[in-house]
């Protein structure tokens, strides 16, 4: 209480922002004037936040998921997470919170919870796990009429990219005052932000987080989804984490790179003695390979999620896996024994950091445990013509997979698990209502 207090006084914070992160990754919360958040110490919200919809709706038969009252639950902040709100226009501060039950119990429909849940079981075994994220974003123009296309933000020069500009030095610098901008919210905020480039499509970019706890990781890529929204805004374009935006354009991941740490001899386990992969690496990537087709509607949670997984569209759309090949869904990367890591390249951009940190290492764990031996590493190109796409083409596809799988619901709950697939077919069913576009055009008066 005393770092908090401090910490307040010395930015002259007057205003906080109180905040937890719900099933689809937004900030939700409450806003306390300073005084009254330190008297409080901790805060109240009712639970059916929790189960809300992407479009603001809530799940179906909501009083099967929480308690029919509609009870609140104990917000605890979490001091580690207390930043500068560099944006707001008097002093503010934010801080995250983990939700609680009345019993004094995590919430079992808390998505940052959910991660605590995991990471406890490697604890239990002596074992540290340790991710960094890349995170894709697109910058683009401000588009007030959802039935008019998007495109892609018009930089310094004042034209739109007409060329793929991977890694250009001088595209980024297109947008270098968004970018400055950028890095001096994240600086503010204590992100560890290691590197930024500019990706294939036209205005879309990418972060890198310096690897690290993957609860305080997940925090990170909460606040910086906020940051770049509201640094977009500041510079009158849109920032979006949408996975698929725009036809003709690549999507936007969240590729999470992992490793596990003993934590008596803090050596990498993914290598073995003499440098070469151990037969823990091998049983963890049998492991994502077994169940992520089963956890595939958290890394993919949204109905948008799916257009990324389509051939030749540089996303992954089966499980093999690679050593330094990015056309695998699952790549291990060429490096020295002590930074051995797998990186996932199926989440996108779009997913909550803490459910898609939280499933890479609960399918992981479960390789571990039941010693899944992986197939053979592909080498070349891992999809071609003709090839049968493995992953999921539907949330409600995903949703199924997730429902038929024993395993993945014992790590994560029963009940968290029933409240995630009611979430998230309530949010399909929203989406399947509407008819598209294409639908008028092709169908209308051809069948």
């Amino acid at each position: 209480m005393e770092v908090l207090e401090s910490f307040l006084k010395e930015n002259r914070i007057t205003e906080i922002e109180s905040t937890i992160p719900d099933m689809t990754g937004n900030a939700r919360g409450k806003f306390y004037p300073t005084r009254k958040f330190l008297s409080e110490q901790s805060g109240r919200i009712p639970e059916a936040i929790l189960i809300q919809t992407v479009t603001g709706g809530c799940a179906e038969n909501p009083q099967t998921l929480i308690h029919p009252s509609d009870r609140d639950m104990i917000l605890v902040p979490d001091v580690s997470t207390l930043r500068r709100v560099p944006w707001a226009d008097e002093p503010t501060a934010q801080i995250i919170n983990d939700c609680y039950t009345a019993e004094g119990k995590l919430h079992p429909l808390s998505t940052r919870g959910v991660l605590r849940r995991v990471m406890q079981l490697f604890q239990d075994e002596g074992l540290k796990p340790v991710i960094a994220p890349e995170l894709e974003f697109y910058l683009l123009q401000q588009n007030l009429d959802p039935d008019n296309e998007l495109q892609s933000a018009i930089g310094r020069s004042g034209r739109r990219e007409t060329a793929r500009q991977s890694y250009g030095i001088d595209a980024v610098n297109e947008f270098n005052p968004v970018i400055d901008t950028l890095y001096e919210y994240c600086t503010a905020q204590g992100l560890d932000v290691d590197t930024l480039i500019h990706e294939t499509g036209a205005a879309q970019m990418e972060v890198n987080f310096l690897h690290g706890d993957p609860i305080n990781l997940a925090d990170q890529v909460f606040v910086f989804k906020r940051t770049l929204r509201e640094t977009a805004i500041k510079h009158g374009i849109y920032g979006t984490f949408m996975a698929k935006p725009m036809e003709h354009e690549p999507g936007s991941s969240m590729h999470i790179h992992q490793s596990l740490i003993d934590i008596e001899t803090d050596t990498n386990i993914f290598a073995d003695k003499d440098g070469n992969y151990s037969d823990t690496f091998y049983h963890y990537i049998g492991g994502l390979q077994r169940y992520i087709p089963h956890a595939i509607s958290f890394f993919a949670p949204n109905v948008n999620s799916y257009r990324r997984f389509a051939p030749g569209m540089a996303a992954p759309v089966n499980m093999d896996w690679g050593i330094d090949n990015r056309t695998a869904g699952l790549r291990a990367p060429a490096c020295d024994p002590a930074n051995t890591r797998i990186e996932n390249r199926f989440s996108g951009a779009d997913a909550n950091p803490y459910l898609t940190i939280a499933l890479t290492l609960a399918c992981g764990y479960l390789g571990i445990k039941e010693q899944i031996k992986p197939a053979d590493p592909v080498e070349g190109i891992a999809f071609l013509p003709g090839d049968t796409i493995q992953v999921a083409r539907s949330l409600e596809e995903g949703l199924r997979l997730l429902d038929e799988c024993a395993p993945l619901k014992k790590i994560l709950g029963e009940h968290f698990v029933k409240a995630y697939i009611a979430v998230k077919r309530a949010e399909f069913e929203t989406f399947n209502q509407v008819i598209s576009s294409w639908e008028r055009e092709h169908l209308l008066l051809n069948v």
